[in-house]
């Protein structure tokens, strides 16, 4: 029996709006700077994060401001570098884009779905590693009210999947783990740590990126409610 469902945030309701590559050209566009596409799509992807970790030495960026600030403008910096472009004010440019709640929004199945949850009696809440900024941008996205508990690493002070972020949450929520189900699209932050703690963990894969990870997936969060009845 499912009585509390804790989601990621980013990837999972939220992304950037229209996309990271789409707002990265349009910022480039701003200084006269002409970027293609496909010269856009990887710049974000996951190995580059760890380069970036791994070169400034910054880890848990979003558990401090400035931290944050220092990681995210390496990682535009080297991608402007893998452009061939070097421009401090287009790398603070893309910082401030995306930096503001203006640049995201939620999938388009986040809303209804979250709404059919509540009037099916389910609590909710979200475990998400975002800077303390993202409180306000739910309650901005008409989310945040809907939601009973809201764990931000930028504010609890600590990060996934560190096993202590998911403790706070179900403190909070004043619920047995294995009476929890927290979704997220992340195999090492959100699906492992969560069944370490004795959550039942649900894969978001909309992409289709993990074909067989022998956890319960969904491609979309509309397929939830009907999963629930099956754990």
């Amino acid at each position: 029996m499912i009585d509390f469902i804790f989601l990621d945030v980013g990837e999972t309701l939220l992304r950037p709006w229209p996309s990271f590559e789409e707002l990265f050209i349009s910022v480039c566009a701003e200084v006269g700077l002409t970027v293609e596409v496909d010269a856009v799509v990887n710049l974000h992807d996951a190995t580059r994060v760890m380069q970036v970790v791994e070169e400034t030495g910054i880890r848990n960026a979003s558990l401090d401001p400035e931290r944050s600030r220092g990681f995210w403008t390496a990682l535009y910096r080297r991608g402007l570098h893998e452009l061939g472009i070097d421009n401090e004010e287009l790398v603070e440019r893309l910082y401030q884009r995306f930096s503001s709640s203006s640049s995201y929004k939620l999938y388009d199945d986040v809303l209804p779905t979250i709404k059919q949850l509540k009037d099916e009696g389910y609590r909710l809440g979200v475990i998400s590693n975002f800077d303390e900024w993202l409180e306000e941008m739910l309650v901005e996205l008409e989310i945040g009210a809907l939601l009973d508990v809201s764990v931000i690493s930028g504010i609890a002070g600590v990060e996934k999947p560190d096993p202590r972020i998911f403790q706070i949450a179900i403190d909070q929520a004043g619920v047995d783990p294995s009476r929890t189900v927290h979704v997220g699209d992340s195999i090492v932050s959100d699906v492992r740590p969560a069944a370490k703690m004795g959550m039942v963990p649900v894969l978001l894969d909309r992409a289709g990126r993990y074909p067989d990870e022998g956890c319960a997936t969904i491609t979309t969060l509309r397929e939830l409610p009907a999963l629930l009845g099956e754990l």
